[in-house]
């Protein structure tokens, strides 16, 4: 019976890990959401944004000029001059809004500090490695200039063995020319 030799499948080292060089934010991952990752954080963060837009701004211009149009012109007397409802809206407004807001800009504070200190890890571990790297170049540097200054003088030797050799081949084949050995 032929047995039939299968090719050996070579064995293959394990792929190395992909770097991670988000490795230094890892210890402030708990930052990311502004407000949370709830519903109300998450709701409260897109009111804080939406304060800022023009888009808030104009509509609220536009709902601010519609309110006194309708009421001046007589058109509906639900909030007459000198516009108390109006005032209350934008006070209430205010209330929601301003602590929405600094709560907002300070948990945006807290993530900039944790991202500036994760940055100076990042620095620091590089500063670290290109102070390793510097170390093993000069290190090598001084390898291979000891390696030079050996190859050197064994070129020295080898010379100065060939012209001893030479020196004794020319002495040997003077004494077999003149016959005496």
């Amino acid at each position: 019976m032929p047995t039939h030799a299968t090719p050996p499948t070579p064995v293959r080292a394990p792929a190395a890990a992909p770097p991670d060089h988000f490795r230094f934010h890892a210890s402030h991952r708990h930052l990311a959401p502004a407000f949370g990752s709830d519903w109300f954080g998450v709701k409260a963060e897109a009111f804080a944004r939406f304060f800022g837009t023009p888009t808030c701004l104009l509509a609220q211009t536009g709902i601010v000029a519609i309110w006194i149009g309708l009421n001046v012109a007589g058109l509906t007397q639900f909030d007459v001059y000198p516009f108390i409802l109006l005032n209350l809206a934008f006070s209430l407004q205010a209330a929601y809004a301003a602590p929405l807001i600094l709560l907002a800009q300070t948990r945006q504070a807290d993530r900039d500090k944790a991202h500036t200190e994760a940055d100076a890890q990042h620095r620091e571990a590089l500063a670290v490695a290109s102070a390793e790297r510097q170390a093993l170049a000069a290190q090598q540097t001084a390898q291979m200039m000891a390696l030079l200054e050996q190859n050197t003088e064994l070129t020295r030797l080898t010379q100065e063995l060939t012209k001893r050799i030479e020196v004794l081949t020319a002495e040997v084949h003077g004494r077999v020319v003149r016959g005496g050995v």
